[in-house]
């Protein structure tokens, strides 16, 4: 195991989640769900700038230009990152007043997933949806309960994902054309006392970062062989996703959380809630923008 350094960025998020590294502006994003916080790092200036929502807000991705794509409680919407304004075009599941999106991605084809869950976290209640260009929805997987990482290799024919409290990485058979996807099988199985796998990413080996819920970093596995290669142990014990970014794709941004925390627990671990850079000897790729019309 590699012994990391790490910057941390103060943003005390109840639950930090969603880092995205959008090149086009050279900085991070990522939301404190509960708190509907959006936040915007620049890693060359130092500067971290945030705005609040009336909404959970719980995925951050790139749309044109200056526009991102929010996912706030069960509906999308692109912000215009000068005018402030935001413009809806889907939404899941209103039927379910206590659901929420989770953890998004988008496809190699410029397609959203987007998974859900109950926020009293009920077996069974979260599904996964792929969003096309128009919107529409999509479900891909039902019967989940904590909808989250999601990673596409290379040459896009596996899509792996995860649904946290199964401590499982699923490898699906991805078809680009259509979007299709089918079981493979499991690539990797946590073992307990490692905690639960939350949001991840993959390297340019085709190796899964995978942030550790209650494990206290963010752990690189082999989704082939299913062996644990290396870990970035965190002062925290809930770490909750991560993302590469920087100049050089190589610095893992990941973000953590305060929740579940006793009063007692915090004051150990002071840095719960906070987001970690971490330089690596990996690299990610730059990440899929929607295409939308």
């Amino acid at each position: 195991m590699n012994t990391y350094q790490y910057t941390s960025i103060p943003s005390k998020c109840f639950l930090g989640e969603g880092p995205y590294w959008h090149s086009a502006r050279q900085s991070f994003f990522w939301v404190d769900i509960e708190n509907g916080k959006l936040f915007e790092h620049a890693p060359t200036s130092g500067i971290t700038n945030s705005i609040t929502f009336p909404h959970r807000l719980t995925v951050v991705l790139e749309g044109k230009e200056n526009e991102l794509i929010l996912g706030l409680d069960c509906k999308l919407a692109k912000y215009h990152l000068e005018s402030k304004e935001l413009t809806w075009f889907a939404e899941v599941e209103q039927e379910f007043p206590l659901h929420r999106f989770n953890d998004g991605k988008v496809d190699p084809k410029g397609r959203i997933w987007i998974g859900t869950l109950s926020t009293k976290f009920t077996e069974g209640a979260g599904s996964l949806y792929c969003i096309s260009e128009n919107g529409k929805a999509e479900k891909k997987l039902s019967n989940l309960t904590i909808s989250n990482g999601m990673a596409w290799t290379e040459d896009k024919k596996t899509f792996y994902f995860i649904d946290t409290p199964t401590r499982k990485i699923k490898a699906f058979n991805f078809d680009l054309e259509t979007g299709e996807i089918e079981l493979k099988g499991i690539a990797v199985e946590i073992p307990e006392e490692l905690g639960f796998p939350d949001g991840m990413c993959i390297d340019r080996e085709g190796m899964l970062w995978v942030a550790h819920y209650g494990g206290s970093g963010v752990y690189r596995w082999h989704p082939k062989s299913g062996e644990l290669l290396d870990k970035i142990e965190l002062p925290v014990p809930h770490v909750t996703s991560c993302c590469f970014g920087g100049e050089n794709l190589d610095t893992l941004l990941i973000t953590t959380a305060q929740e579940n925390l006793s009063e007692a627990q915090l004051k150990e671990f002071p840095k719960s809630g906070d987001v970690f850079l971490v330089n690596t000897n990996s690299q990610g790729y730059k990440a899929n923008q929607f295409k939308y019309k």
